[in-house]
Formats: structure tokens, sequence, C-alpha cells
């Protein structure tokens, strides 16, 4: 047999080899969800044979055995109201930090600015809601509910609760301080990998600083930032400790957001104030377990729309630049 043969035959089992490799790995991603799922469902049985849709949709939650009744809804809204009013904080803030860092900020100060942000971005949360919790609270509390109450409470709904700190407003400016910075930092990645042409050709027509960011650069780059926001979206909607410390912990219909100075609740903050106080043999376990799935469910569906946005996106602006 010629070198040439057993040279091909050598890497035809290489490449079977990568082949095997890497579909394990795509499958074992696979199996982990179904894991997750699977141990979900079977822990929260109960609550859904028991309930069914209405766990869903209810908004009482009394866990005294022998008056169990379980609802959802509250939390749901909590946790997608928190997870969008930080969401609308942050991105708008945190495309500017990627705009100054990639298009304006001079190279002496351009990499300890990124290094900041990213070291930021690994801050644990329990730290952000401390400081929320002793510091920040206080602050926002005297300096901007307080006096918004004041001015607008008698007229729009939204500002009517007596502001005490500890309420939706808080715990979502805080999450939206969170996420500033992953969101930053992968906007920041984008905006570099532009082609450096891209920006070329727009100055050579003449075009100003805001003019080739805007028609050249963000064409380019909008299915990356729109990911990049998502990504700060999941970050929200999962997160625990900081919107624990902050959001009021409400429970029943007391916890429907109607308002941004209202205590609230949201699904990963009441599973972790009332996990150590379910018992295995009660309603409550399985409940708090069933909350756990639909946390799940609201993940996925995030992501699911997130992609299908990006790939709509990319699809109507496929590369070039707009506006010339």
């Amino acid at each position: 047999m010629s070198r040439d043969l057993l040279a091909k035959k050598k890497n035809f089992h290489w490449d079977r080899i990568f082949k095997i490799t890497a579909t394990c790995a795509g499958a074992f991603v696979l199996l982990i969800m179904v894991l997750i799922f699977g141990q979900l469902l079977s822990d929260s049985w109960l609550i859904w044979e028991k309930e069914g849709l209405s766990f869903v949709t209810g908004d009482r939650w009394n866990p005294v055995e022998g008056r169990e009744a379980f609802g959802a809804l509250p939390y749901i809204a909590g946790t997608l109201v928190t997870s969008l009013i930080a969401l609308c904080i942050a991105v708008p803030l945190s495309l500017g930090i990627a705009m100054f860092l990639s298009e304006i900020a001079p190279t002496s100060i351009r990499e300890p600015i990124s290094f900041i942000v990213e070291l930021l971005a690994a801050v644990p949360s329990i730290i952000y809601g401390l400081w929320g919790l002793f510091t920040f609270r206080i602050v926002f509390k005297d300096w901007f509910e307080s006096p918004t109450h004041e001015a607008l409470g008698e007229h729009i709904f939204l500002f009517r609760d007596a502001p005490f700190g500890l309420d939706i407003l808080t715990a979502s400016v805080v999450l939206a301080i969170m996420i500033i910075p992953t969101i930053s930092a992968v906007s920041r990645e984008i905006l570099l990998a532009v082609p450096a042409i891209q920006r070329e050709a727009a100055y050579m027509l003449g075009a100003t600083k805001w003019e080739v960011f805007r028609m050249s650069v963000l064409p380019y780059a909008k299915s990356g930032l729109i990911g990049a926001s998502i990504l700060g979206l999941g970050r929200a909607v999962g997160e625990t400790m900081a919107v624990t410390m902050l959001i009021g912990n409400a429970v029943g219909p007391k916890a429907f957001p109607f308002g941004f100075f209202q205590q609230g609740n949201s699904l990963a903050s009441i599973i972790a104030n009332e996990f150590n106080e379910a018992s295995p043999v009660s309603m409550y376990f399985p409940a708090l377990i069933g909350l756990g799935l639909i946390l799940l469910f609201v993940s996925l569906a995030v992501n699911v729309c997130a992609h299908l946005i990006i790939r709509r996106v990319t699809n109507a602006h496929e590369g070039g630049i707009k506006g010339f």
C-alpha cells in the first residue's frame, strides 16, 4: 500500500474520531437538559396533578397544611417585570460603554476601563445584594423614590405606593447594575470585531464618527448586540440572591407588580426564601420545585425568542453598509 493511501486512511480514522467526539459532546448538553427537566417534573408532579394549569394562573400562596393553595402567576410577573426594567436601564448604558471603549476611548485608558468592566462582570451577585441592601437602597429611596412619590404619586399609579427602599424598582436597578458589565463586555468585543473596512469606507465618504457608527458599524453588529442584550436578560431572569435581598418578598396577590415602589417577588427569590421551610411530605415541596420548572421554561422561552430575533435581524441585515 502506498504512503499516500496510508496517510489518507489514517486521516479518515481521525476524522471519524473527531466526529464521534463532537457528537457526544453535543449530545451531552441535550442529556443534561433532559435530566434536569425530568427531575423537576418528577419532583413537582404532585402539584401539577392537584392544581393543574391553575398552578400557573393562580395567585394564592398558602403553605399551611390543610389549607394549602399555590399559584405562581405573581412570581412569574415579578420575574418578567424586574428583568425587563433592568434590561431597559442596562442596554442603553451598556451600548454607550461599549461604543466609548471601541470607538472613542484613547488606547491609554481603553484597556484599564475594559479590565474594570470585565472585573465587575465577575463580582458575585451576593456582593451586589449586600451593597444594595445596606447602601444603595437608602440613597435611592431618599434621593429618587421619595421625591418621585411626592411629585407623581397622586397622578401616576406606578408611583402611588409609599417607598420603603425594598421594592421592585430598587431590585430592578441593582439588577441592571449587575448585568451592565456583562452586556458591555460582550458588546465591546462585537464592535471591535467589525471589519476595519466598514469604518474606512464610511470615512472615505465623508461621514462623521457618529454617522460611521450609526450607518456602518451598528447594522453590521446589530445581531450580535441583540444577542449580548439577551445574554444579560438571561442572567437577570435567573438572578436569585440580589433580588431576594431587595425586592421585598411579598407573597400571594400582594406580590403582583402593579407599581414601581411596591414590594414583590420573583420565581428565584421565593424558592430561595422558602425552600428550607418546605416539608418533603407536604405539597409545599412539590410547589417550590414546580416554580423551578416554570423558571426553566421562562429561561428557555427567553433564549428561543432571542435566537428567533437574532436570526430575523441577521437575515434582514446581512453585512454591508446601510444608509449609503
